[in-house]
Formats: structure tokens, sequence, C-alpha cells
């Protein structure tokens, strides 16, 4: 289900309702995710009422290690080094990050054929994975062109949103 095929509609109370539910949820995914990063934990679950939330820590996708750039010699600061939590990609790579916080998926069903694989071609605005919050699907397009260089988040991984979820050679 496409982003605009989960839009609710202003006139039906049912999906203003589910709207007010996903905010909720969300909310909650992004206040628990610092303290799961905090801690020792590899998962954590919160029930209150009707809500329940669980999160977990992601697992790594096993990629190549990747030498460190080297220093800006403009004198950077080190917070502009690392300006994203999730890091940076390698030296001439960009990243396409998750719009939202849910369960990633590089296939729009379960045994089909991904979107993509590590040396697709990729373009602006192709679709390149789903992401499942409330239960909707929501297409993940790109927001940049070149080669899938490699996956960042295996399918069937909780993502959070600005996580990034591949990374692209642009040139």
């Amino acid at each position: 289900m496409s982003a605009d095929a989960a839009r609710p509609n202003a006139k039906d109370p049912s999906a203003a309702g589910a709207k007010e539910q996903r905010e909720v949820i969300l909310a909650a995914v992004d206040r628990l995710a610092p303290a799961l990063a905090a801690s020792g934990l590899d998962e954590l679950e919160i029930q209150a009422g009707e809500l329940r939330v669980r999160i977990a820590r992601p697992t790594p996708a096993v990629a190549a290690p990747v030498a460190p750039a080297p220093a800006l010699a403009t004198g950077a600061s080190s917070a502009q080094a690392s300006s994203s939590p999730f890091g940076d990609p390698a030296p001439g790579m960009r990243f396409v990050a998750a719009p939202l916080t849910g369960v990633w998926y590089s296939a729009p069903s379960p045994g089909a054929r991904a979107y993509l694989e590590v040396g697709s071609e990729v373009a602006i605005g192709q679709v390149v994975g789903l992401i499942e919050a409330m239960k909707l699907f929501n297409e993940i397009k790109s927001d940049v062109s070149g080669t899938v260089t490699r996956f960042l988040v295996e399918s069937g991984t909780l993502v959070k949103r600005q996580q990034p979820v591949l990374e692209v050679d642009p040139r």
C-alpha cells in the first residue's frame, strides 16, 4: 500500500483516530529508542493499557570495513565530521534514509524479489523498499541516483526515522 492510499479521510472519524494512534506510537518509539541505545539491552517492550510498543536493537548487516575518511583540512569541528547519529557514508557515497519509524522490508511481499540488490542502478524517486507503520505499508523512494553499494539493514528490521537503509554511489 502506498503512502497516498494510507492517508486518512478527513470525513472518516475512525481514520482520524488511527492517525492519532499512529502519532502516539511513533512518539513512544522516538522516546524509547535513546533508552534502548543507552542500555545494554537488545530489545525493550512497554505496555500501557491498549498501547504496546516493542523496539529492538537493529542487527547490523555484514559489510566490508571502510577506511576512516581523512581529517578535514578546514578545521571543521568533530560535531560536523559526524553529523548523523547513524554514522556517515563512505567517502563519495550517499545514504538513502528512512523517512519514518517502522519495520523495513526490501521486497513488496514475502517471497517476492527485492526492489534492489547490491550493484543495482537506482533513480531519484524510485521505490527502494517499504516501511510498515501501524499496519500501513509506505513506499520509500530514493532521493539520490546511482549504484547501490550496500544495504545497512536487513528486511524485517525496525528502523528509526532518519536511519540510513542503503548506501548509493552517485557517480
